[in-house]
């Protein structure tokens, strides 16, 4: 997780009142209310929340959806290209998220909006973590953390049960790709000190991660939707007041910004194993970060990587921009799923075509799964069939 954070007015000590003026304040009790946000039960990282009001003050409870995650049926055991770089824009940042694959750990979202916000201005997450890799776009996430600034390149890490929002500069450019992660999100363990500091040999450091920045401590009354996932179940939640009215935080745990363009790629004299790409470490999956970088200087070296059995791991890359010198008739926003089971590698005529290069410009991010990906229905529909018959000459 991030390092501690300290924004806007907290009390000298935890669980002590927090004085507000008695003329201004919620029911004149002259009080903040003071709101803990734990991990774990109470064993791991935590943040605790001063509020204008009580953050329990709901008005109406109202089951809006369910949706379940179906995987495709009849598919073979083979390689996916998906096609995603054009799929239409749909929905807000929330509702129209279109999953592509899954298992129970996570799953896998891409997303284009049509507009910024739809039925619901704000959005909570109660089951799961949130990596919101922003492939396009800018703008500022508004949380009752309070505001913090996005941009291209971007992932966005989101503690579960967080009131966001996503205010976008231009909706119409914003594109993600969103992995739902039903366990903590946490930086690799062996970047870190037996202390919790980023080691000095780690490909990034604490001053790459970035918090809110500016409370918000709106005081405003009225009825405030709130839409909340938890799994397949999404619930409206009416708030009586503004979500974001919290005047400070303590803690380790909120939302946090680390772009791509931070990453310091770790390279050898020959080809390195994929983990030295390694950004965030999960239950049942790994996020890897494939950042432009120069490439092996041995003067024998095989500049792309080798053919590979996933044993125990399903891999999938996501192509951002670059020059992606193993893979032919990959594009940008293309995911690629390969599958434990079997092998895969450079395509015909790469291997010998990268052996001048010095520098590759790609910049992808791939995650690995222990348990095998489900592909959905809406994913097949941007599949390459001939995608599994590439490496024949």
């Amino acid at each position: 997780m991030p390092y501690y954070r300290q924004l806007g007015k907290i009390p000298p000590k935890r669980h002590t009142k927090l004085p507000l003026d008695p003329a201004t304040s919620y029911k004149g009790e002259g009080l903040a209310y003071e709101h803990v946000i734990t991990t774990q039960g109470f064993d791991r990282v935590f943040s605790i929340l001063y509020h204008l009001k009580p953050p329990t003050r709901v008005k109406r409870v109202e089951h809006y959806k369910s949706i379940s995650m179906k995987a495709a049926a009849g598919r073979p055991l083979r390689h996916h290209h998906l096609k995603s770089r054009n799929i239409p824009r749909k929905g807000d940042p929330y509702l129209g998220r279109i999953p592509l694959m899954f298992n129970k750990d996570m799953i896998c979202y891409r997303c284009r909006p049509e507009t910024a916000f739809g039925p619901f201005e704000f959005y909570r997450n109660g089951a799961a973590e949130e990596i919101i890799f922003v492939n396009k776009g800018g703008g500022v996430l508004e949380s009752f953390y309070g505001k913090q600034p996005y941009r291209e390149g971007d992932y966005i890490v989101i503690p579960r049960s967080t009131i966001y929002r996503l205010v976008p500069d231009n909706v119409s450019v914003e594109d993600y790709l969103i992995l739902e992660s039903f366990n903590d999100v946490h930086l690799p363990q062996r970047y870190l000190t037996p202390e919790g500091q980023i080691k000095m040999d780690a490909p990034f450091a604490e001053r790459d991660l970035h918090g809110p920045m500016e409370i918000i401590a709106n005081d405003e009354e009225g009825d405030f939707e709130i839409l909340i996932k938890d799994s397949e179940r999404y619930t409206r939640h009416v708030l009586a007041h503004h979500p974001f009215d919290v005047i400070g935080w303590d803690g380790m745990l909120y939302p946090y910004t680390f772009n791509v363009h931070d990453f310091e790629p770790i390279t050898g004299t020959t080809h390195q194993p994929p983990p030295i790409h390694q950004t965030f470490e999960c239950k049942g999956y790994v996020v890897c970060t494939f950042a432009p970088r120069f490439l092996d200087h041995h003067p024998d070296a095989i500049k792309v990587p080798y053919v590979h059995d996933n044993v125990g791991a399903d891999e999938v890359l996501f192509y951002v921009s670059g020059n992606f010198g193993s893979r032919r008739g990959i594009e940008e926003g293309s995911l690629t799923l390969h599958p434990q089971g079997i092998p895969h590698g450079p395509h015909p005529g790469t291997i010998l075509a990268s052996m001048g290069a010095t520098r590759t410009e790609e910049l992808a991010v791939m995650f690995d799964t222990e348990f095998p990906l489900h592909l959905t229905e809406e994913a097949m529909a941007l599949d390459d069939p001939e995608y599994p018959l590439s490496w024949v000459d």
